[in-house]
């Protein structure tokens, strides 16, 4: 609607000062004639609003100008009501200039909207955390924060996943990124961008030399490309299985990211999935799913679990007792069926030439 249109421009002037012509028409996805048709209609009004031709020209009020209008529908007043990061409000030390912005804006909004307002803090609450998380490491964002918002580089501490020494880094800071609770560094390196995790950063120091970002490039543009990075799944070892239905819901919710496709469930005791993981050894993290899950293929992700349960057999066979008094919680794969049936042995014990002389290597961490 156009009375929008004139509103969202008023707003724009108001806290950018002079604008061009052709940034507000992008903004609004209208063409710059309409732009300069609603500068007319909103000096007529009676707002000291006007066009300045050439190239450091654009549109801007007179100085000392302001409004009290906040312009806020029903739906709009609502939103700001729904935190969908408190936590990040906290890691931040913002929770009580939240609180008071958002009184502010209460008292700011029309009448017929507070209603609607107030309920909807009372009625919607967002927790970012997940479930059964386990304590989290704490954060220590001042520094970081500090980097950003000063642009100055930034020398960090940094250890990574499966190591247990820091590395020294020299890097340029785009701004934070809080993904699913968890807090990101986003900086460029020798002219890359990378992710720091925030909470394995060991110690870090606000340098004087002002930070060196590539031109262009903004905190949205590099996480986009770094989150496709993490999420774009890499050629690896394609891997069969199928799970008991009774518990696909769960092993949906571990083995989300390895999943080359939502399996379907069609009703019966088994379904088949299908999943890839970088490497021989990582189809051992499938072993937590114990006898609801059962590899079918390829035979060499079989021999691998085999070996692993093995050695895991060997090290508990003192404890085994003579007869099992009561049955394993789940279910057994049935004798009988799949495709390698006959190289099953019911209550086999590992022999010696069978477990591994070396300790066994769990395989690679998940990613963060």
């Amino acid at each position: 609607m156009k009375s929008d249109r004139l509103l969202s421009v008023l707003l724009l002037l108001q806290t950018r000062g002079r604008v061009p012509a052709a940034e507000l028409a992008t903004r609004l996805e209208v063409s710059v004639r309409t732009i300069y048709r609603d500068v007319e209609s909103l000096s007529a009004a009676g707002v000291p609003v006007y066009a300045e031709r050439g190239r450091h020209g654009g549109i801007a009020l007179l100085p000392g100008f302001r409004t009290d209008v906040t312009g806020l529908t029903t739906d709009e007043a609502r939103a700001l009501f729904v935190l969908a990061a408190e936590g990040a409000h906290h890691a931040l030390g913002l929770d009580d200039a939240l609180g008071s912005a958002l009184r502010k804006v209460m008292a700011a909004l029309p009448a017929p909207h507070r209603p609607a307002a107030e309920l909807t803090s009372r009625r919607i609450l967002v927790d970012a955390g997940r479930w059964r998380s386990g304590p989290r490491p704490a954060v220590d964002l001042d520094t970081l924060h500090t980097a950003v918002f000063a642009d100055r580089r930034l020398r960090l501490r940094y250890r990574h996943s499966g190591e247990t020494e820091p590395r020294t880094y020299t890097v340029d800071p785009y701004g934070l990124v809080s993904k699913a609770g968890t807090w990101y560094l986003v900086a460029d390196r020798r002219r890359r961008a990378q992710l720091f995790r925030a909470d394995r950063v060991a110690a870090a120091t606000v340098l004087d030399t002002p930070v060196r970002r590539r031109a262009g490039v903004e905190l949205a543009d590099a996480w986009e490309a770094l989150r496709q990075q993490v999420e774009t799944r890499p050629a690896g070892l394609r891997v069969t299985a199928r799970v008991l239905r009774t518990r696909l819901d769960l092993f949906v919710r571990i083995m989300a990211a390895a999943l080359v496709e939502p399996p379907e469930d069609t009703g019966g005791t088994w379904v088949t999935v299908e999943l890839v993981v970088q490497e021989l050894r990582a189809v051992r993290q499938l072993l937590q799913f114990a006898t609801s899950l059962e590899v079918l293929e390829p035979p060499e992700a079989r021999v691998e679990l085999a070996r692993a349960a093995a050695a895991v057999g060997a090290l508990y066979d003192e404890a085994r007792p003579d007869e099992w008094t009561e049955p394993y919680e789940g279910a057994r794969p049935d004798e009988g069926t799949g495709p390698y049936k006959e190289s099953r042995a019911t209550d086999a014990r590992p022999t010696e030439a069978s477990v591994p002389s070396h300790p066994v290597d769990p395989g690679p961490a998940p990613a963060p």
